[in-house]
């Protein structure tokens, strides 16, 4: 956590915000979203995903975004990686922290990265020995992502103690960080509860854990709310409410940075950001998806009258 602030938010409106959608969103546009936000005071932004161009066609300029991503003093960047290959290009790149997803649900692993679990857990066995064979690789967080840790809409309820089991494997094989994530916008706030809960029994409290929500189902920010009750500091959300995963029919996409920023001010947490300069970057973002609806509260109602921010206490 960055000195100054009680919530650590990280965009991923750059990767997971616009990794299904066709139309390019030209470099210049992504490098003018980057510097706008973190400008704005976000701390971590997820800027691309080393894939194949078949994979996405978003992320066939990933090394000039890093590259000048990289050049904004004190922004955290991370990108996400799929297997060793993605790795090996993520560490050449100078990324801060690399972020390795597998699903707790077999088959929607299956459906999302064509593999087994035990595959992707062996993809990320070698991503974390070729991070620790290095000097400089070692200077990399290493994160992992459970995705459907919550539900899955193939499969239905997920087994928590299978997140768990799982989750306790990726620290074993070298996990810096875990990050619980509600792929498919399954879950409750009691629910979110419970899980965090039975995390931290087992893991332990040293053990950086993060929360990861769509809004699907419209409990996106109350599912952080129930997180937050359980000592979770860290959250990803997307500009606009930008992404959702296409084996969610109906999908409205990630939680709403602006909104979820909003929500954790109004309750006196510091976040660090400016929320009127975070709003103004949605421009950036409609100018290179024109096409795509963007959503959310704040920026269509603006702020309280009187309010106070946790910036400004």
């Amino acid at each position: 956590m960055k000195p100054g602030i009680d919530v650590e938010v990280c965009e991923v409106g750059l990767r997971d915000g616009i990794q299904g959608i066709d139309t390019f969103f030209p470099t210049a546009g992504k490098q003018a979203w980057v510097a706008a936000e973190a400008a704005a005071g976000v701390p971590e932004i997820e800027v691309c995903s080393f894939v194949p161009p078949s994979v996405s066609v978003q992320f066939t300029d990933c090394l000039d975004v890093v590259a000048d991503a990289l050049a904004i003093d004190g922004l955290t960047v991370s990108a996400l990686v799929p297997n060793l290959k993605g790795a090996e290009r993520g560490f050449e790149s100078g990324v801060h922290k690399l972020n390795f997803v597998l699903s707790v649900s077999e088959s929607h692993n299956q459906a999302n990265v064509r593999c087994s679990r035990e595959e992707s857990l062996e993809r990320f066995r070698q991503i974390a020995e070729l991070r620790d064979a290095n000097a400089d690789n070692r200077k990399v967080v290493l994160g992992a992502g459970l995705a459907t840790a919550l539900g899955c809409t193939i499969e239905g309820r997920v087994d928590p103690g299978e997140a768990v089991r799982t989750a306790e494997r990726l620290l074993e094989l070298g996990a810096d960080e875990i990050s619980v994530s509600d792929t498919v916008g399954y879950a409750n706030p009691a629910q979110v509860r419970e899980m965090f809960q039975l995390m931290r029994r087992h893991l332990g409290d040293e053990v950086v854990l993060a929360g990861h929500f769509h809004d699907t189902r419209g409990l996106g920010l109350a599912n952080v709310h129930a997180a937050l009750e359980e000592g979770v500091r860290q959250f990803d959300a997307s500009l606009a409410g930008l992404g959702g995963c296409p084996f969610a029919p109906g999908a409205s996409g990630n939680i709403v940075m602006d909104d979820l920023v909003f929500m954790l001010e109004a309750m006196g947490l510091k976040t660090g950001v400016d929320i009127d300069a975070l709003v103004a970057v949605r421009e950036i973002v409609a100018a290179g998806l024109p096409d795509e609806p963007l959503l959310g509260a704040i920026a269509k109602a603006g702020l309280p009258k009187g309010f106070n921010s946790g910036l400004a206490a």
